[in-house]
C-alpha cells in the first residue's frame, strides 16, 4: 500500500487514466448532477481497475482493504475514486464485518446521492445478516432519521436478501416513510416492495392492500410492477 494518502489516490488515478473516454466526464457529471468531477471512466472499468489495484498492492486482508478504501474516500479528487473505494469493500473478505460500518456511514453522509447510497445497500444487507443485533436496531433508528439518505438505506438495505429478509424490519422502515413526499424515498419504498415481491408476492400484496390509501402513486406503481397491479 502507498505510504501516503495522496499517493494512493495518485497511483489509482494513474491506472484509471488509460481508460478515460474523451468527452465522457462532462456527460457523467451532468447526468449525476454532482459538483464532484469525473475522470470519464466507465463504472465497470473502475471496478476492474480497483480489483487489479488491490492485487498489485497486496490488499489481502479486510483490514488492509478498509484502510485503503478509507484513504481513497477521504482524499478523492474524482468520483471514480469513491467508486473504487466501494469496490474494495465489496470483496468477500470484507462482507458482513461491522468494522466497516463507520466507513459505510460516511459514504451515506458524505456521498449523499443515489449512486453512492444505493451502492452500499448490499454491504448493509450482508452486515445485517452477520450481525442483526447491531445493524437491525441501527436501521430501525435510521427509518425515522432526519437525513433522507439514511431513511432510504433503511428501506433498501434488504433488497438482495430474498428469503432471509427481516420482514418486521422492512415493514417498519416502509411504514415510517409512507407520508414522505421526497422522490427518492417514494421510489425506494416501491422499489423495495417490488424486489421482495420476487420472493414473497403474497406478503407484498397484503402489505399494499393494508397501506395503499397512504402510498404515493409512484410507490404503488413500483410495488405492483410485476404483480399485475
Amino acid at each position: 500500500m502507498p505510504d501516503s494518502v495522496d499517493g494512493a489516490v495518485e497511483l489509482l488515478t494513474q491506472r484509471l487514466i488509460p481508460h478515460i473516454e474523451e468527452g465522457r466526464a462532462a456527460g457523467q457529471q451532468a447526468y449525476m448532477k454532482t459538483q464532484q468531477p469525473f475522470l470519464g471512466v466507465r463504472v465497470p472499468q473502475v471496478r476492474a481497475v480497483a480489483k487489479e489495484f488491490a492485487l498489485e498492492f497486496g490488499l489481502d486482508s479486510a483490514g488492509a482493504r478498509l484502510q485503503a478504501a478509507t484513504e481513497l474516500w477521504e482524499n478523492a479528487t474524482h468520483r471514480e475514486h469513491w467508486y473504487a473505494a466501494a469496490e474494495l469493500c465489496a470483496h468477500r473478505s470484507c462482507r458482513g464485518l461491522p468494522e466497516f460500518l463507520p466507513l459505510y456511514e460516511r459514504m451515506i453522509l458524505e456521498g449523499a446521492w443515489w449512486d453512492i447510497v444505493d451502492g452500499c445497500s448490499r454491504r448493509y444487507g450482508e452486515t445485517l445478516l452477520a450481525h442483526p443485533g447491531i445493524v437491525g436496531p441501527m436501521l430501525r433508528d435510521w427509518a425515522t432519521d432526519e437525513f433522507m439518505w439514511k431513511r432510504r438505506m433503511a428501506m433498501i438495505a434488504q433488497l438482495h436478501l430474498g428469503k432471509k429478509t427481516d420482514t418486521g424490519l422492512l415493514d417498519y422502515a416502509l411504514a415510517c416513510n409512507l407520508a414522505d413526499p421526497e422522490f427518492f424515498i417514494r421510489k425506494a419504498l416501491g422499489w423495495s416492495l417490488r424486489q421482495y415481491a420476487k420472493t414473497d408476492p403474497d406478503w407484498v400484496r397484503t402489505w399494499v392492500d393494508a397501506h395503499q390509501g397512504r402510498m404515493s402513486g409512484l410507490s404503488l406503481r413500483e410495488a405492483m410492477k410485476h404483480l399485475g397491479g
